[in-house]
């Protein structure tokens, strides 16, 4: 109890947000997945309420400036596990390449290949690995002990991660 008793607390925090990332109680990613997306979705269709011009170039490149960041800020803390959450962050931009001119009803990864963009998934999967390499080869301030376990096979190092719980099964920190 504080001092002005309006402020008591006795119940369970559900979730928390700290440094941008949105934390549950069970550290499942999907929470934080679902608000970003709720947002990236609005700053794509601002942009495309805002642009009178349909150049696809433009509106590609105010995507990749103004909404893809949204989307992968710190992902190698939420990295998306589930197949929901990763059909979930890849609407964001398979709703947005579908609303350029001229793209409707072209396939989505066809329609990525035209635009010289990969997917949101691979985009993350990447950070997941430039991270995992800076932790490997110590470039990060990380024990790299507590992550990893190294055996040697015929001169060759085979990466096993430790897992403590299941909890911890998507996540580097």
């Amino acid at each position: 109890m504080c001092m002005f008793g309006w402020c008591q607390f006795d119940g369970i925090v559900e979730h928390t947000r700290d440094l941008g990332i949105i934390v549950t109680n069970d550290l499942s990613p999907s929470h934080h997945i679902v608000v970003i997306v709720a947002q990236a979705h609005k700053r794509a269709g601002a942009i495309l309420r805002a642009f009178s011009s349909r150049d696809i170039c433009l509106l590609m490149r105010a995507f990749l400036v103004y909404v893809r960041p949204l989307v992968e800020y710190n992902s190698i803390i939420w990295s998306p596990a589930t197949i929901r959450d990763i059909y979930s962050l890849e609407s964001v931009q398979r709703r947005f390449t579908k609303r350029l001119p001229g793209l409707k009803n072209v396939n989505y990864y066809d329609r990525l290949e035209r635009l010289n963009v990969p997917t949101l998934e691979l985009r993350c999967l990447r950070a997941d690995l430039l991270w995992c390499y800076k932790v490997v080869f110590g470039l990060a301030h990380v024990n790299v002990n507590e992550f990893f376990e190294f055996s040697p096979c015929h001169n060759i190092n085979v990466l096993s991660t430790k897992l403590y719980c299941l909890l911890r099964s998507n996540f580097f920190l």
